[in-house]
């Protein structure tokens, strides 16, 4: 069957949703992840603005080798790599088909990042990208994007999976898209600072079943110092949902809850505390969004709250907290409204439609949108 996206046609045998680790037995297309895709297009048009050498690109688990194709569109001198030799031959059909170069390799990933040099390395694992980090991040010069979908490991549904995974202890939250991505990026920083390299997060978004991270490297070690500096522990109360955050590589979680006292404190960490995107960035990723994308509304409302949204280590649900106090819920619009009046910081986030960042502690924001209460 032929596909389009992007303005390039592929040939695939099979175009299905595979978003679990394990269903990747045979060579498919995946149309859910055609936002992903479509954000990515936009960022390397981006990123080539941002810096003019990159020029070559590594799709490290080609399958159709639908990520390498729109990467050769853009102009990018593209490999593809794959273990599976039906894969090998249908990207290297896909990328002859487009006629903008390529070529695919049948390789083991790993192998050939330790034996190559890209300007840009794209992971897309099923489940955890983690065994391709290290030598991602060792011979990589400007820019790692990774994708994880193995999202009940990241956000502590699977506790200990995520914890032999990812190095930090992640926990299962009212945020839980945010602490998966989080995670996520911490594990990708602390790696990356293992070759003296800052991996800075440019764009990062967790959508439905996955994260997607994108980490501009920095060869500087004084600069991989900085950003562990931004790493460190989140406490949530599970009884008035107070969060802390602290920018530490020792947790010193406190022994009741600031707010209401109680002493059911969940500890998570160490994760990444610092922004997940950067706001210009996410503009200009924007602006390259075409109306050829299949998911040009989603990927502009997207990347437009990406563009505004607080750096906040954690968010907010709006119905969560209503419900804990027992009232009913306020338009967003008006609730985020009513606590910029009172003089907090108030965005929408992006991980869903009633998730919400401030700088206003759940105390504040109680008493800051009484008056939306009809009981008041």
């Amino acid at each position: 069957m032929h596909v389009s996206e992007g303005g390039v046609e592929i040939e695939v045998p099979d175009a299905r949703d595979g978003a679990s680790a394990g269903t990747g037995d045979d060579v498919f297309y995946n149309p859910t992840q055609e936002l992903n895709r479509d954000i990515t297009a936009a960022v390397l048009r981006a990123f080539r603005e941002r810096e003019p050498r990159a020029e070559s690109y590594l799709d490290a688990m080609a399958a159709s080798g639908i990520r390498g194709v729109r990467a050769a569109a853009e102009g990018y001198d593209v490999t593809c790599a794959d273990l599976d030799t039906d894969a090998v031959e249908l990207a290297q059909s896909n990328l002859d088909r487009a006629g903008n170069g390529g070529e695919a390799v049948h390789r083991n990933a790993n192998a050939l990042m330790y034996d190559s040099v890209f300007d840009v390395v794209d992971l897309d694992p099923f489940g955890t990208p983690m065994p391709f980090a290290d030598p991602a991040f060792a011979n990589t010069r400007d820019l790692v994007c990774i994708t994880a979908t193995d999202t009940a490991p990241l956000c502590g549904a699977h506790q200990k999976s995520g914890i032999r995974k990812y190095g930090c202890l992640p926990q299962n939250t009212d945020y839980h898209p945010e602490m998966g991505l989080r995670t996520l990026l911490g594990a990708m920083v602390r790696t990356a600072a293992r070759y003296d390299k800052a991996a800075v997060p440019v764009l990062s978004h967790a959508t439905r079943h996955y994260a997607r991270a994108y980490l501009e490297l920095d060869e500087r070690a004084t600069k991989a110092d900085e950003l562990l500096e931004s790493t460190g522990f989140v406490y949530h109360c599970e009884d008035c949902l107070h969060r802390e955050a602290e920018h530490s590589l020792i947790a010193h979680p406190p022994e009741a809850c600031a707010n209401c006292g109680s002493t059911r404190i969940l500890e998570a960490g160490p994760i990444w505390l610092g922004p997940v995107s950067e706001p210009a960035f996410a503009e200009a990723v924007r602006d390259e969004v075409t109306e050829d994308f299949g998911t040009a509304k989603r990927a502009r409302k997207l990347l437009d709250t990406l563009a505004v949204e607080l750096d906040t280590p954690t968010h907010f649900d709006q119905h969560r907290l209503c419900k804990l106090w027992g009232r009913s819920a306020s338009k967003m619009e008006t609730f985020l409204e009513t606590l910029r009046d009172a003089g907090y910081d108030a965005t929408p986030a992006h991980y869903h439609g009633t998730a919400f960042k401030t700088d206003a502690t759940v105390a504040e924001i109680r008493e800051a949108t009484a008056a939306l209460d009809p009981e008041a």
